[in-house]
């Protein structure tokens, strides 16, 4: 059996239950859903689907560098909206974090979310090597 490697950075907001920020195994990150948490504060970024979904991606992408990966190894993402209207102001945020690199992807409508956030976003990448 594979070892399974817990990751954590600072630069993320820390698990608020009983998971891990991702875990690495077999040459593969899989990043747990991060919400609009400021890191240093552990509080909610205010504002706008968009401004949730910046936060978002910052999280994920601290999340990813420290399991040795970085967005442009994502293969899939998965979004989570509390409203599917907010569909085009997400994809907007979420298209320039990801550039020309464009990972599989499926977005839901979720009924809620933790914290009752407009957003949240898991994704699985390659570690660089």
């Amino acid at each position: 059996m594979s070892d399974l490697t817990p990751v954590h950075t600072e630069d993320a907001p820390a698990a608020i239950g009983p998971y891990s920020q991702a875990i690495v195994v077999d040459g593969w990150v899989y990043c747990s859903g991060q919400i609009p948490l400021d890191p240093a504060t552990m509080e909610l970024v205010q504002g706008d689907v968009a401004a949730q979904t910046e936060q978002v991606l910052t999280n994920l992408r601290a999340v990813l560098e420290a399991a040795g990966s970085s967005m442009g190894r994502v293969v899939k993402t998965t979004v989570f909206l509390s409203d599917m209207n907010d569909f085009q102001a997400m994809n907007q945020v979420y298209a320039r974090h990801f550039g020309d690199h464009k990972p599989a992807r499926a977005a839901v409508q979720a009924a809620a979310l933790p914290k009752f956030v407009d957003v949240e976003i898991e994704c699985v990448a390659r570690v660089a090597g």
